[in-house]
């Protein structure tokens, strides 16, 4: 893959960022089990106050909103909302596994989207990755669910959208990736709140409302923070093989904070995929 724009240690940085937006994104699992709510609620408040949080941090020019911006934010908000969609009509392994194919798509599609050709150290760090969370989820994954399988796949496809459209408006245009991350968490806010207001009954309680809070200034702005730095010393592919680790390490979170432990497959996967990004990032710095 061509080398990312900026010195080695912008890249080094880069991917040490996008490993901790997986660690970020990563606490999603156990800090949704604290909301009892409706998912697409869920969606709507964090991700206005993801949006809010985002905007009052980076306090961007709206100045010549571009077609390209409007696309990622689309993307974005696409990609979050399919994800909850599909984990309504599947199991949460077969959503995590296949919005994960995010990556196969970026390989095939960045030469010609972005120049960024997937070297051969890539595809064996997909295959890798890939098989990692297989095994991670072993037990949990099911072939049937069709249509949550086919949402999953949507989901997977936007990721990818989202990540090569993000690369190239920072890297070629020079635009401040978080505008379409704030427009993109505040169309989530818009169609889902629907469902805030049909399910106000049901509000959550203040642990609901504090967890929700840290879904939106933590789990995601913050995260974004982090990527909307990184997009511009990354590629696109590096972009999503990096924060793979996030649904390696969500379950282990949840596993210490509610004691739902993982089998002996889950931690082998774990490994695996741990191990794969990490060889992956050494590498990748090495000079080609």
């Amino acid at each position: 893959m061509t080398r990312p724009d900026g010195g080695r240690t912008d890249h080094a940085t880069a991917l040490a960022l996008l490993a901790a937006c997986g660690v970020l994104w990563s606490s999603a699992g156990v800090l949704i089990k604290l909301v009892t709510w409706h998912p697409l609620a869920i969606w709507s408040i964090r991700c206005a106050i993801a949006g809010s949080s985002l905007a009052l941090i980076a306090r961007p020019s709206w100045k010549g909103l571009t077609g390209a911006e409007w696309g990622s934010a689309i993307a974005l908000a696409a990609t979050t909302g399919l994800f909850i969609l599909a984990n309504k009509l599947t199991t949460a392994a077969n959503a995590i596994l296949i919005q994960y194919s995010a990556p196969i798509w970026v390989a095939l599609l960045g030469s010609w989207l972005l120049g960024e050709r997937a070297t051969r150290l890539d595809w064996i760090t997909i295959v890798v990755v890939l098989g990692g969370v297989a095994l991670f989820f072993l037990e949990q994954l099911e072939i049937d669910h069709v249509a949550g399988n086919a949402v999953a796949l949507a989901a997977g496809v936007a990721f990818a959208a989202s990540a090569m459209s993000l690369r190239k408006a920072a890297r070629d245009h020079g635009v401040d990736p978080r505008r379409s991350m704030i427009l993109g968490n505040l169309l989530g806010a818009v169609i889902g709140l629907p469902f805030v207001l049909t399910h106000l009954d049901a509000a959550p309680d203040t642990t609901g409302w504090l967890a929700l809070v840290a879904l939106g200034v933590f789990q995601q702005a913050a995260a974004y923070v982090c990527y909307s730095w990184a997009i511009r010393h990354a590629t696109a592919l590096e972009a999503l093989l990096i924060p793979i680790i996030e649904p390696i390490l969500s379950p282990i979170w949840v596993w210490l904070a509610f004691g739902e432990r993982p089998g002996p497959w889950a931690l082998v996967g774990g490994v695996v995929v741990v191990g794969a990004v990490t060889a992956r990032a050494l590498l990748g710095r090495r000079p080609s």
